[in-house]
């Protein structure tokens, strides 16, 4: 895939990049490991300080880096600009709380006395280089979501972007550099995917970090076991949302719609499955496509515009097969199934019923604005209905009643269960799955830990 940017609302080439060579990629890595030597000594006052100028920074150019978004990426400009906000709140997050998440532990007076030492401590300390691996569909909160933990824990960073947000992977290094940091602190690497496993390989990497698909976090995670290098992978997801009789079905109808169709779906954590009781099954379908049909689809930048273009073609080309498919099993189509003609990789919010186990839509990540809905006659198989998937990111679940909720928390497999509300991703709450979602957490005190040395420190008589 080559490196450029290219508009999905048109499929206009803007611009395109060499990648860089041996030399360039090796005077980089130098780069890191020296600066690495240096920045891990650093107080977090001082990482705090260069945090906070950089989201003031972010923030400051909202309206500018929102249109470079939306422009190699297809979201509406207004989401774009929202999430560059987000950023900012996560990076200033960071920058107040790392020094209280990273302190160091004492464990028990008892403990240690019994273990014969005088006093005794657990530190956490910066690993060194650490490699990001990261997708196009949030060119800036995926990024940011490493870099603020990873620099503010005494780490550096290196990017390596998705091919087709160039301009946003630059403006990135070049936003950290403005900022204050050192130069080798955040650096972009203008590479393809092929270039990935020499630099995973490379000794002074010293961990990875990756949002993507199964195959691409397959290959990083063998790289590393091979190499024994620490990783953290968030791959795919096919979120349930499960609605049960005590719901307040109108609120769910409408969040669904947010949760299905934000950045035109292209989400790991949107929901994407569907599972109602069947004693509001109705309502809550005819709600919900209503919602559907009422999206504005358009030109990104238009302010009006609530779903965009997906990113690609090929990202057009997938959902078509995944609906078809599911129509030639038997898939009723409540809204939406049909690409649109015209310039740009356009597709309809769409409403999918009926479908079975047997369609590839059940199996697979539509990673688009297409919804699936599956009737469950009680509790139980809606539990059923919602583990039966290779994936366990997040999930949704609405419901006024208790026991519903607890047995929703003990039972699904989930790195998250949302009560009565969207997934959301923020700071203060880990976030990653289980199963063929990944491994590892990002944000939180558990993310700033993955990527540090936990050092204990023993003191003898």
């Amino acid at each position: 895939m080559p490196i450029a940017t290219v508009n999905p609302a048109n499929g206009e080439t803007l611009r395109t990049y060499e990648a860089m060579g041996e030399e360039e990629i090796e005077r980089r890595l130098q780069l890191a490991e020296a600066t690495f030597r240096t920045y891990r000594t650093t107080g977090f006052y001082e990482r705090a300080g260069l945090m906070r100028r950089a989201a003031d920074l972010l923030e400051a150019d909202q309206k500018e880096i929102g249109k470079v978004i939306t422009t190699e990426m297809g979201k509406p400009v207004k989401q774009a600009r929202a999430e560059a906000v987000k950023c900012a709140r996560a990076m200033r997050w960071y920058a107040d709380h790392a020094a209280e998440l990273l302190a160091d532990e004492e464990p028990a007076e008892a403990d240690v006395k019994d273990s014969g030492a005088l006093r005794a401590l657990v530190r956490y300390r910066p690993l060194g280089p650490v490699l990001a691996v990261m997708p196009w569909n949030f060119p800036l909160w995926q990024v940011i979501r490493f870099a603020a933990p990873a620099l503010m824990a005494g780490n550096v960073g290196l990017l390596k972007h998705a091919s087709n947000v160039p301009q946003t992977a630059l403006y990135l290094e070049d936003l950290f550099h403005r900022a204050g940091f050192t130069e080798g602190c955040f650096q972009t690497l203008l590479i393809g995917s092929a270039a990935v496993d020499d630099i995973l390989r490379d000794e002074r990497v010293r961990a990875a970090t990756l949002t993507g698909s199964e195959p691409a976090g397959r290959a990083v995670a063998s790289t590393a076991g091979e190499m024994i290098k620490k990783t953290v992978l968030e791959l795919g997801g096919s979120d349930p949302f499960v609605v049960m009789p005590s719901a307040d079905v109108d609120r769910a109808a409408q969040v669904a719609v947010t949760a299905r169709t934000q950045n035109a779906g292209q989400s790991c954590i949107a929901a994407k499955r569907f599972i109602v009781h069947t004693d509001v099954y109705d309502a809550f379908v005819a709600r919900f496509t209503e919602g559907m049909k009422a999206l504005t689809v358009g030109d990104p930048m238009d302010e009006a515009t609530e779903v965009g273009p997906l990113s690609s073609e090929q990202g057009v080309n997938d959902l078509v097969e995944l609906v078809d498919d599911a129509v030639r099993g038997g898939a009723s189509v409540l809204c939406g199934g049909e690409r649109p003609d015209g310039p740009g990789w356009y597709y309809p919010p769409t409403v999918l019923a009926d479908v079975t186990r047997e369609m590839r839509v059940h199996r697979e990540e539509a990673f688009g604005p297409v919804a699936t809905l599956y009737r469950a006659a009680d509790l139980d198989e809606a539990v059923l209905i919602a583990n039966d998937t290779d994936f366990g990111l997040s999930s949704n679940v609405w419901t006024r009643d208790d026991t519903d909720v607890d047995r929703f928390v003990r039972d699904l497999e989930a790195g998250g269960v949302y009560v009565n509300g969207m997934t959301a991703s923020h700071p203060a709450f880990p976030f990653g799955g289980v199963k063929r979602s990944g491994y590892g957490r990002e944000l939180s005190g558990h993310g700033i830990r993955e990527f540090c040395n936990i050092t204990t420190v023993w003191h003898g008589a």
